[in-house]
């Protein structure tokens, strides 16, 4: 992407891709603490409890959903994940999935720094949010939901095609946020609304292919707090493979 053209996040008034964590030898050392904050602890407690809300609502409405069919998850998903876009986007760009975040650090959109602590924050959040849900429904209806967590073995014997419903889903949310969020072209102050809407379609075409994850910490969370690990490598490959492909698209077009 050209270089004159901004192409990041905006996080407390700073891009993304420009932290370097030096402080300035002008600044004060608690200056140069609250710069190290803004850009560093900041965006990860945002990621945290970002991840923690939409994954609580994600697990929850899976969990308490008896009706059949992707409707109610679809919505709440979508919702969820557009409302705590606009809460945390920016403080930290609004992530809260590791694929997102990989994606966009390769297309420049943020520091080296940062990835591995937002994947953490995510995966932390996760957990956080699948253990709120497992503290505070029912133990026999979670236990029917299966925690919120991905079992594709229920839904299709055929895990190539499973992966690849993941790799495609993530593909097209991995692009909504490229070029509605991080492209200084093309990026949009409705992206939250399209992100969470491109969630909501993904869900309501693809939920019967795979469960429409998308997101390795919505997987990773309710399979540790619910100890279901069945071809749970599904939700790593799928959207990873997903985000290096909107990277490859991204970087040839633009």
């Amino acid at each position: 992407m050209p270089k004159s053209e901004p192409e990041v996040f905006t996080i407390c008034g700073s891009e993304m891709g420009q932290v370097t964590g030096e402080a300035d030898s002008s600044r004060s050392r608690g200056d140069g603490r609250k710069r190290i904050y803004e850009q560093y602890v900041q965006p990860c407690l945002a990621e945290f409890l970002g991840s923690t809300l939409f994954i609580f609502v994600g697990c929850a409405c899976v969990v308490g959903n008896t009706a059949p069919g992707a409707i109610q998850p679809a919505v709440a998903h979508g919702l969820a994940l557009s409302v705590v876009i606009m809460l945390f986007g920016q403080i930290s760009g609004g992530h809260f999935n590791p694929a997102v975040t990989l994606c966009v650090y390769l297309c420049g959109g943020m520091s080296l720094a940062l990835v591995v602590p937002y994947i953490l924050a995510q995966m932390l959040g996760g957990m956080a949010g699948a253990g709120l849900v497992k503290v505070m429904f029912p133990p026999l209806v979670y236990q029917t939901g299966v925690g919120g967590a991905f079992t594709p073995e229920a839904i299709s014997n055929d895990l190539g095609k499973i992966t690849l419903a993941e790799l495609v889903m993530t593909m097209f949310l991995t692009t909504t946020v490229t070029m509605a969020a991080v492209n200084g072209k093309t990026s949009s102050q409705l992206a939250p609304f399209g992100i969470g809407l491109t969630v909501t379609a993904n869900i309501l075409a693809g939920g019967g292919l795979s469960g429409a994850c998308m997101n390795p910490a919505r997987a990773f969370g309710p399979a540790v707090v619910a100890n279901q690990w069945s071809h749970h490598w599904i939700y790593w490959v799928g959207p990873v493979a997903g985000a290096l492909s909107t990277v490859i698209y991204v970087r040839c077009v633009h």
